[in-house]
Parts: C-alpha cells; sequence; structure tokens
C-alpha cells in the first residue's frame, strides 16, 4: 500500500463516526416526533359514540327536491338603490315548472357562428 492509500484508510474512520453521530440525530428526531403526535392524538376528543352518531329522520331519508325557481322583482324607484336597502330578496316557485328545450335547429350555445334564430 502506498501512502495515498494510508491517509484515506485513516481519514474515514472520522467520516465513519459523522455517519454514525447523523444516524442518532435522525433516529432522535423520529422517536421525538412520534413521541409528539401521540401526545397530540391524546388531547384530541374521542371518536362519537353509537348514540352521539346522526340519525334518519323518523319519516325516511330526504330527497333532493327538483323545481324551476323566478327571482322576485326588483323594486322600482327613481332614487338609487343601495343592497343594504334591498333586504334579502329570494326567489320564488315559477309558474310553469315544464324544462325548457333548445329551439329546433339552434345549436343552443352563444356566438357558434350559425344562422342564428329562425
Amino acid at each position: 500500500m502506498n501512502h495515498a492509500w494510508m491517509e484515506l484508510a485513516a481519514g474515514s474512520g472520522a467520516l465513519g463516526i459523522g455517519l454514525v453521530v447523523a444516524a442518532v440525530v435522525v433516529v432522535a428526531l423520529l422517536i421525538g416526533a412520534f413521541a409528539f403526535g401521540s401526545r397530540q392524538k391524546r388531547r384530541e376528543s374521542p371518536p362519537p359514540r353509537p348514540e352521539e352518531q346522526p340519525r334518519m329522520p323518523d319519516e325516511g331519508p330526504v330527497h333532493e327536491v327538483r323545481e324551476r325557481r323566478e327571482p322576485d322583482e326588483m323594486p322600482r324607484s327613481d332614487d338609487r338603490t343601495l343592497p343594504h336597502d334591498l333586504g334579502h330578496r329570494g326567489s320564488r316557485t315559477a309558474s310553469g315548472q315544464e324544462r325548457p328545450r333548445w329551439d329546433e335547429g339552434s345549436s343552443g350555445s352563444f356566438g357558434s357562428g350559425g344562422p342564428g334564430g329562425h
């Protein structure tokens, strides 16, 4: 063995010690993270008991209601109407419940470039 190999072999001891120290630090961090996580988990409220679970209504499951709605009319005024002046503006059931359909011969898309209307 020449002199360069001897220096390389002697220097690897410090590298080995450094790797062992790094490994011990990583293991200590992992153990600390696990301990912190289990401490946080113990602080959480327990899962709900079966009697605390939501229950189905007595009249059975609730289903979706499909209906056409139309907005309430805006009040007419000569003065400027601000949002807080309107109050709650809802909607009401539309008079006709039939679904709107496309006109025959129309693509139903805006700006389609087609002939438009009839």
